[in-house]
């Protein structure tokens, strides 16, 4: 079953086309990579699947309602989180401050029994920080979670924003290329909390990655954009021997690159 659908998204800035009539469906339960060239027009998908951006023709549905229209803050509390290209977070508050900060569409306490932190407010911070503390065992960032992110190595503040958008408790995660400037090791520590996170705690992925081997390995479905166009779907077998694939991406086509080798 569908759990995202995008129908004939067409989204402009100015005379530039970023996306072109670009349709797309993301299963539930399922890894799902959208790869592309540089300049393909991922990130903007995603933004419009968010609410950043909000195209000018076309629907997105999740779970069978239309998001048009919807800001992110709402689309947020239907189950929507997302990670970016560049890490969003507050590099001047320690990673548990910014994991609580990832609990805020979950929050019921108002300012004062909050700010009192007595009654309700205690209860509800408490049972705040559990749900938190798991997910810091989870990702096992438990020797961090004290530090200021700022101070953090590049891999593990790409964890900590994965961290954040857990706290959001969604149904569908949004991750803009989370193994960017990764190490090796690094790598294969994000896809193996990218598969425990889909399989374990059963949330959809819908995900940009660069790597293709990761792409590969770890993901059910995968859709191609190109120029703004969505030009192959299929399961990672499939798409990487797709003709018009090896054409966005090495620039020649399959006969000519055999008749090279």
């Amino acid at each position: 079953m569908a759990q995202l659908v995008l129908e004939s998204v067409l989204l402009r800035f100015g005379g530039v086309t970023a996306l072109h009539t670009v349709s797309l469906e993301v299963e539930k339960g399922t890894i799902h990579a959208l790869i592309g060239p540089n300049g393909a027009g991922k990130t903007s998908l995603l933004n419009c699947v968010s609410g950043v951006y909000r195209p000018q023709r076309g629907a997105i549905y999740f779970e069978g309602r239309q998001l048009n229209g919807l800001s992110p803050h709402l689309r947020t509390k239907l189950g929507l989180a997302r990670t970016f290209q560049n890490i969003a977070l507050f590099k001047g508050m320690t990673v548990l401050d910014n994991l609580l900060i990832g609990r805020h569409c979950h929050q019921r306490t108002g300012i004062l029994s909050g700010g009192l932190y007595y009654g309700g407010g205690q209860r509800e911070e408490i049972a705040q920080r559990r749900i938190v503390e798991d997910i810091i065992d989870f990702l096992e960032i438990q020797s961090i979670r004290k530090k200021v992110v700022g101070t953090l190595a590049y891999g593990l503040q790409k964890r900590v924003e994965l961290a954040r958008a857990l706290a959001l408790e969604p149904k569908l995660l949004l991750l803009d290329e989370p193994m960017a400037g990764m190490n090796a090791e690094e790598k294969e520590d994000m896809a193996r909390f990218i598969i425990d996170i889909n399989e374990g705690r059963e949330i959809t992925i819908l995900m940009i990655e660069h790597d293709m081997g990761v792409v590969m390995d770890i993901s059910h479905r995968v859709s191609v954009l190109n120029f703004g166009e969505m030009i192959a779907a299929g399961t990672p077998e499939n798409v990487q021997r797709n003709p018009a694939v090896l054409m966005a991406y090495l620039g020649e086509p399959p006969s000519l690159q055999r008749a090279r080798a």
